[in-house]
């Protein structure tokens, strides 16, 4: 499916929450949409990897890392692992790393920034909470948009397949 951000706000303003433009793109893949799956930790991924281990059918991973920026909580090895699984992508409150890796993978990344230092593989944080940062609260089974010109939040999916259509023949009047 086609994602202009853009669009969305014009076609959905009443629906739809934008996050901050602070946000980095790394992963192999810029557009992106899905439902969310969220993990709240700090400076450790073992919850993270746990997580990207299921089956993501098409869902987003959301990390709220506190925006703490001094340990990478996505690498490499776990951006391939999401992708092998079938996740659309990954939002990152904080730092990933290998990003000329990342870049290569077919998967959508976006983060604060990169750090070179991975984070602690240990079983800490939460998964399935509501989160807030950027600007936005985020929940469990919300739904996400993203393009290289924002990201957007809704509390319910949106049809854009045929809105898109008439949005387009409305313009080339």
């Amino acid at each position: 499916m086609y994602i202009d951000t853009s669009e969305i706000c014009d076609l959905y303003p009443d629906n739809v929450d934008v996050m901050d433009p602070i946000f980095m793109h790394f992963g192999g893949i810029q557009a992106f949409h899905g439902k969310i799956t969220t993990v709240k930790c700090y400076e450790t991924n073992g919850l993270i990897a746990e997580m990207l281990e299921e089956d993501g059918n098409g869902r987003v991973l959301v990390i709220d890392g506190g925006g703490i920026m001094r340990s990478a909580l996505i690498d490499a090895d776990l951006a391939q692992l999401a992708a092998d699984n079938q996740w659309e992508g990954i939002i990152v409150n904080g730092a990933v790393r290998q990003i000329q890796e990342l870049a290569q993978i077919d998967i959508a990344i976006i983060a604060l920034g990169a750090f070179p230092v991975g984070a602690v593989d240990e079983m800490a944080g939460e998964a399935d909470v509501p989160v807030n940062f950027a600007g936005v609260s985020i929940y469990p089974d919300d739904y996400v948009y993203s393009d290289t010109t924002g990201t957007i939040f809704s509390e319910t999916i949106l049809d854009l397949s045929r809105d898109f259509d008439s949005l387009s023949d409305n313009e080339n009047d």
